[in-house]
């Protein structure tokens, strides 16, 4: 059963939250920002946000104003397991973390995704039959298994992940990117905290496609400057638009 509720974004922008429910599974929330005139592109613009953020993340609402704009692009972004409307405890990454050790992980995360995008997929306004996604950090590492399990992903902008020893489902994010064959835009912050260079570039050589490029910039986990953003912004709307 799915439910929709009228609200608007952090930024004022009118959105549609629902909470999807499944007998003996989890609850699958998030929001969609509909264009207000019909357009032709034949895209879905999904997101997917870090571990200390939720379905609001920024620069998820901008880039959402951006695509339901004169492209006239539908936007989907669902909250992460623990997070948003499905809050569990203090939520961000103090709830993320034990959650990110449960061995089925990736697989329930992938199953959200794939839920979520059949329910949005049916609103009569969403006239799509591909997708195209954004996701940093945690946004990357349920994104990696999301993308991998479609063949309707047309491009993906990623990073501010690594696979590192010190982290679970490596094994798994490297056998999801050797399905990822779209362009890929992947984004590295060089003093990252939490994730090594060495990380980075284990991911980003496990990619499959053969049209993917590599961002680096000085400066901390979070620490994306704005021009980088923009740039990812234009290099979707690229392919999106051909």
């Amino acid at each position: 059963m799915i439910e929709w509720h009228d609200t608007q974004d952090p930024t004022g922008a009118a959105t549609r939250e629902f909470r999807i429910t499944r007998t003996g599974k989890r609850d699958i929330t998030g929001a969609v920002w509909l264009p207000e005139r019909s357009g032709n592109l034949n895209t879905l613009m999904c997101f997917g946000h870090g571990a200390s953020g939720d379905r609001y993340q920024p620069p998820i609402c901008h880039f959402a104003r951006r695509f339901t704009g004169e492209p006239a692009i539908p936007v989907l972004s669902i909250d992460g397991p623990v997070h948003g409307l499905r809050q569990v405890g203090a939520g961000g990454r103090d709830a993320f973390f034990p959650e990110f050790r449960r061995e089925d992980a990736m697989r329930d995360m992938t199953e959200d995704w794939s839920v979520a995008v059949d329910a949005v997929l049916q609103l009569p306004e969403v006239n799509a039959a591909r997708l195209a996604y954004f996701g940093l950090s945690m946004g990357s590492i349920f994104g990696f298994p999301m993308i991998a399990s479609r063949d309707d992903v047309i491009v993906a902008v990623l990073g501010l992940f690594g696979v590192q020893d010190s982290f679970p489902h490596g094994d798994e994010s490297i056998e999801a990117a050797a399905k990822i064959t779209c362009p890929v835009l992947y984004l590295v912050q060089l003093e990252d905290e939490i994730f090594s260079r060495e990380g980075y570039l284990k991911a980003f050589d496990a990619l499959a496609t053969k049209d993917k490029r590599i961002h680096a910039n000085p400066g901390m986990h979070p620490e994306v400057p704005a021009e980088e953003l923009e740039f990812a912004l234009d290099f979707l709307l690229r392919h999106i638009e051909g």
